[in-house]
């Protein structure tokens, strides 16, 4: 069955870890991979990249990305959502701050700001809006 509105959305605020899909290089499939994101219901998604990221230098081409998330248990569901990239900024310790408490335990949080801050390069937020939902819940199958 399709998620309302309502579910999806809520559904996507959840902390899942999402699979960001992309267009590739002539030739080569689209670039698949884990990503953390946040999103809050009737907002934007946003992820977090490295400014010279691969990721990031498709997303810029392509102009839009999707994600989908997903769960097996109590039920088999999962959203996936699409949409144009409306803004692309330089991400802070803020915004580092925030999509980690979203994904880690407290006290694991202050800790993986320092690394991440020290190792991970420029970052920035990429931000979409989304357009097109794909939702089902397909029960406990």
């Amino acid at each position: 069955m399709a998620l309302t509105r309502e579910e999806r959305e809520t559904f996507l605020a959840e902390p899942h870890i999402a699979a960001l899909a992309v267009d590739a290089e002539a030739g080569r499939a689209p670039l698949t991979v884990p990503i953390w994101y946040q999103y809050e219901p009737g907002g934007e998604v946003w992820i977090m990249t490295g400014l010279d990221s691969r990721k990031n230098r498709l997303i810029s081409k392509a102009g839009r990305f999707s994600l989908m998330v997903d769960r097996l248990e109590p039920t088999i569901r999962y959203v996936s959502v699409e949409g144009p990239v409306v803004e692309t900024v330089t991400a802070t310790e803020e915004h580092l701050r925030e999509i980690s408490a979203r994904y880690l335990p407290a006290e694991k949080v202050d800790g993986y700001v320092a690394f991440a801050s020290a190792n991970h390069g420029e970052q920035v937020i990429v931000r979409m809006r989304p357009e097109r939902w794909v939702s089902s819940d397909l029960g406990s199958v």
